[in-house]
């Protein structure tokens, strides 16, 4: 398997109204993520974009 088609995904319906796309281990485990971290995910034009969530102090 090539690594461009490594990193392509699918949506998955999660419940009656959320959507899934899982990340790959590598990205994940760079950032420096665990299960259950908080997330920011924002619309861009043409994409998303998903941060680490930061409480605000």
């Amino acid at each position: 398997m090539k690594l461009k088609d490594k990193n392509i995904r699918k949506i998955t319906r999660v419940g009656k109204t959320s959507l899934m796309v899982t990340i790959p281990k590598e990205i994940y485990v760079s950032l420096g993520w665990r299960e259950k971290q908080k997330v920011v995910v924002k619309k861009i034009r043409g994409g998303v974009v998903i941060r680490d969530w930061k409480p605000r102090r």
